[in-house]
């Protein structure tokens, strides 16, 4: 087999796996092709375009097991994409008249780049199925293998993303802190907001976390801190439907009886309705490269704060947000192995010239294969008659249908 050059990069927002990802891969390939060259380029697509990376020296591939110890990504990440001309001219990537596509495989042609692990989202791997296309189209010979992060576990048809397990936990652990609040003052209002664009999963699955971790907690009976204190009285997700003026009267209930209300919700509820509350009133809603609303412009967990602290007589509301705080977190023993798992197959789909994202297909009965890029994409919905999902509402006592 000839000597390979393998680059890697990860792109789009944190996830608690990046770090790993990269650090099993080069371990992976320190194990079986250890005369393989590494690379990494610098924040993602951006470092592609701008031949910015760095040499994977033989003391990194030795301390490559440190990065499982740390969240967040030891090579930066960024959101480029290869198709938008515009932006990447805008923002100085490529020169006006360039076609990206061109100069990022030009680039990768020049570096003598044999195989590029891309480590990201749904943008990400649609970016690499792009760009592989582009490439195969243009005879470039190139093995592009994605692994795919997100914390919203919303790429079909990917049963489960990397990092999104640890994110609720770390979710979870955020909001057993912050829920202390409720005993700050009388009739407070504390809403939890989550990420999770156009997917409740990860909403679902903190609120899930956090029931599980304080389910057995015993408390000083006569005191006000007990487990309707720490309890959650409701979840809403893009999925769901949302009646504002029946679940203000129950939490106004709530809050009558037990003196304080807790809320989960994603960041991506009633979304499109807010935006189009905004557009009609003549603002202008900021977007990314992909067309994405820049969705921490919008504060999702404010305007639910807006409706309901009057509606439930709140003396005191807040709104906490654990996203930055979970997706930054290192990953999990459950991640650690499922980063493993797949990271091992994509370096051995990439020595064999398989090109596509890692991942147990839905498709195919949850199967651990590289996926055919062209199935790939965002936006998966959380499926809400998933069992463990009733169970948490049954133990919440809301009632749902879907949107």
């Amino acid at each position: 087999m000839a000597k390979q050059k393998v680059a890697m990069l990860t792109a789009g927002g944190l996830a608690p796996c990046l770090s790993s990802a990269v650090g099993g891969l080069i371990e992976r390939y320190s194990d079986v092709a250890p005369d393989a060259e590494l690379i990494a380029y610098k924040s993602g697509y951006q470092g592609v375009l701008l031949g910015d990376s760095i040499q994977i020296s033989k003391e990194m591939r030795q301390k490559a097991p440190l990065l499982h110890r740390f969240g967040g990504s030891p090579i930066g990440n960024s959101r480029v994409k290869l198709t938008n001309a515009a932006d990447c001219v805008k923002r100085g990537l490529v020169k006006e008249g360039e076609n990206p596509l061109r100069v990022a495989a030009e680039r990768l042609a020049d570096d003598g780049v044999t195989i590029l692990h891309t480590i990201g989202g749904d943008d990400t791997n649609t970016t690499a199925a792009d760009l592989a296309a582009y490439l195969a189209a243009n005879n470039y010979d190139l093995t592009v293998v994605g692994l795919p992060k997100t914390v919203d576990n919303d790429v079909v048809p990917i049963r489960q993303s990397l990092g999104a397990w640890t994110a609720a936990e770390v979710g979870a652990h955020f909001f057993d802190n912050v829920s202390n609040e409720q005993s700050a003052a009388p009739r407070t209002l504390v809403i939890h907001e989550v990420m999770g664009r156009h997917c409740g999963w990860l909403t679902a699955a903190t609120a899930r976390a956090y029931l599980s971790r304080t389910k057995n907690y015993e408390y000083v009976d006569g005191m006000m801190m007990n487990a309707g204190m720490k309890s959650i009285d409701a979840v809403y997700l893009p999925e769901m439907a949302f009646d504002l003026q029946a679940e203000a009267e129950r939490l106004k209930e709530i809050m009558d009886k037990i003196g304080h209300a807790t809320v989960f919700v994603s960041e991506g509820a009633c979304l499109d309705a807010i935006v189009a509350e905004r557009e009609a009133a003549g603002e202008t809603i900021k977007r990314d490269a992909f067309g994405h609303v820049k969705i921490d412009t919008i504060n999702v967990g404010g305007w639910f704060q807006k409706q309901f602290a009057n509606l439930v007589n709140a003396e005191r509301s807040l709104v906490q947000k654990s996203g930055y705080f979970a997706r930054s977190a290192p990953a999990n023993g459950d991640d650690l192995r499922l980063i493993h798992s797949m990271v091992d197959l994509a370096v051995e789909s990439a020595l064999n010239k398989v090109s596509g994202v890692t991942g147990h297909d839905e498709g195919q009965d949850g199967k651990l294969r590289t996926i055919e890029f062209p199935r790939i994409k965002g936006g998966k919905a959380f499926d809400l008659s998933t069992r463990w999902f009733a169970e948490v509402m049954d133990t919440i006592g809301q009632k749902y249908q879907e949107a």
